[in-house]
């Protein structure tokens, strides 16, 4: 009874220091993850990308190595980001956002254009692909502008002038490209972010509407691209044409089995398998590792989502939490749309994987992200705090 009275509440440095255990936690966590995907990444690089190098007279190495470099200059991205306020991006936003755009339109101008697409800038050595950047640009100015618009968002034309603006900007001009890859990458994690705003559910669903129709519509207005779409309900219909993609990344995940042909062994990738080393890594993964790698890079992925959420939850402040969302949504839903299209439950939408096919940009840009969600991780405060 004596202990009992004389004990005393915990102090204030023990709540704090239980609050940066748990962030500590979370940023392990959420490294550990991106560390195991990107060895992953590499490895599967190693293999998918020798057919191709060798073939361009380039050397066996020359892809992989390459991909090594963008994994330094995103690792230097992710430890700069992680150090940078994450409020630096809130005040950035519109300028970022705006030298975006500038890019989208001096790719449609200058652009390289390969496979009926324009979507590159190229610059000696060096690729810039405009619509890496319009995914972090975009995101982050939504959640400024919900952000600043919060007792406003009852009203309905608060809410779809920014959303229309900021969305239908970037999209238009990856439409010029086309990109509807990337148009969807865009648009899903946004309205993810809407969801998880105070913006009514009503205009959530309506402005939802609004935007799935018109990437319907946009989809169905090419024959190439309909046939695209369209072609994962059966593949084996055109196996030599629009399902040539589909049907060998099955094949190969098929000859996987279990565990594996073997690290290095794969056969889909000697031509047998269009973009082994981007858009279909995952099938050579499948099919060197079987279904038990192939596994592992989908629970790794289920796990960011969970760790970046549970960042996104403790945020400081509304725009660290919006944000938080998007940058998750995007990453986790690009994922999705990857893997759903190579095993043949989604279209093909020529998204790479995350941390993993090869894209110099698109690494980079990703690991950014994960630097920025580390420094909303770090900045949560020691006890629950509301506010904008």
């Amino acid at each position: 009874m004596t202990d009992l009275l004389e004990s005393k509440p915990a102090s204030r440095f023990s709540i704090v220091d239980r609050t940066y255990t748990k962030q500590s936690r979370r940023t392990a966590f959420l490294l550990v993850i991106v560390a195991l995907l990107l060895v992953i990444g590499l490895g599967a690089m190693l293999s998918a990308s020798s057919v191709v190098s060798i073939r361009a007279s380039s050397g066996q190495f020359q892809l992989f190595t390459k991909q090594v470099a963008w994994v330094v200059l995103g690792l230097v991205a992710l430890v700069v980001a992680s150090v940078v306020p994450y409020r630096t991006w809130h005040r950035l936003a519109l300028p970022i956002y705006v030298a975006t755009v500038f890019l989208l339109l001096l790719t449609l101008i200058v652009g390289a254009t390969r496979g009926g697409a324009t979507r590159w800038i190229v610059i000696g050595p060096f690729t810039i692909q405009a619509a890496e950047f319009a995914k972090f640009a975009a995101l982050s100015l939504l959640a400024a502008a919900i952000t600043k618009k919060d007792a406003l968002l009852d009203n309905f034309w608060h809410v779809f002038v920014p959303v229309t603006v900021i969305l239908g900007t970037v999209s238009a001009l990856l439409l010029a490209q086309p990109d509807f890859g990337n148009i969807v990458l865009i648009t899903l994690p946004a309205f993810a972010m809407l969801a998880a705003s105070t913006v009514p559910m009503r205009f959530v669903f309506g402005l939802g509407s609004m935007g799935s129709l018109l990437l319907v519509i946009f989809a169905m207005s090419a024959d190439y691209r309909k046939a695209r779409l369209l072609s994962f309900l059966n593949p084996f219909d055109a196996p030599q044409g629009a399902g040539l993609q589909a049907v060998q990344s099955m094949v190969a995940l098929g000859t996987g089995g279990l565990f594996g042909v073997g690290l290095g062994q794969s056969r889909a990738r000697w031509s047998w398998l269009p973009n082994a080393h981007t858009d279909f890594i995952f099938a050579i993964i499948g099919e060197e590792t079987g279904f038990a790698g192939a596994l592992m890079v989908i629970v790794l992925f289920a796990f960011l989502a969970i760790v970046g959420v549970s960042i996104a939850y403790h945020a400081r402040d509304r725009y660290g939490r919006l944000l938080a969302i998007g940058i998750v949504a995007w990453l986790t839903i690009q994922a999705l749309v990857n893997i759903g299209g190579v095993v043949a439950v989604l279209p093909i939408t020529g998204v790479p994987l995350p941390f993993i096919s090869n894209g110099g940009n698109a690494m980079l840009v990703n690991l950014f992200a994960v630097g920025v969600l580390i420094n909303i991780n770090r900045s949560t405060p020691a006890s629950p705090q509301s506010g904008s």
